[in-house]
């Protein structure tokens, strides 16, 4: 797996801002924002659930990373995804540090993935909460 999850049944908006301020608490910002669903409306004409990708960053361990693996900054940052289903339930899924960083031949890695993995877990359940 690439990734973990939880369900808010928060409207999208309040689990977006539920989300951010969760990341902030963990010592995350996020340097990018990809609104998926209006990409799409404008490019395409495609009309989509809301679909928001967040592009998540805590500076001391990507600073950590990058000293430990210069080209580690291609699998940065972490993705956060809020997503609307069909049932109006609003998803959360978060991309797995320890999986994607996986990738990488370097003995310091692992424990950096596995604390950013801890900490996104604390956001995954403070949303759930």
């Amino acid at each position: 797996m690439y990734a973990f999850s939880t369900t808010s049944n928060k409207p999208f908006d309040e689990t977006v801002t539920k989300v951010t301020e969760a990341l902030q608490e963990q010592g995350f910002g996020v340097l990018t924002e990809i609104n998926v669903s209006a990409v799409l409306k404008k490019k395409l004409g495609i009309d989509k659930r809301p679909y928001l990708i967040l592009g998540a960053c805590n500076p001391v361990l990507a600073n950590q990373a990058i000293e430990a693996e210069p080209d580690i900054g291609l699998l940065l940052p972490c993705n956060v995804v809020v997503r609307e289903e069909e049932n109006g339930s609003i998803t959360v899924a978060f991309m797995d540090p320890s999986a994607v960083l996986a990738l990488v031949d370097n003995p310091e890695v692992p424990a950096l993935a596995a604390d950013v993995r801890s900490r996104l877990e604390k956001v995954r359940d403070a949303v759930a909460s």
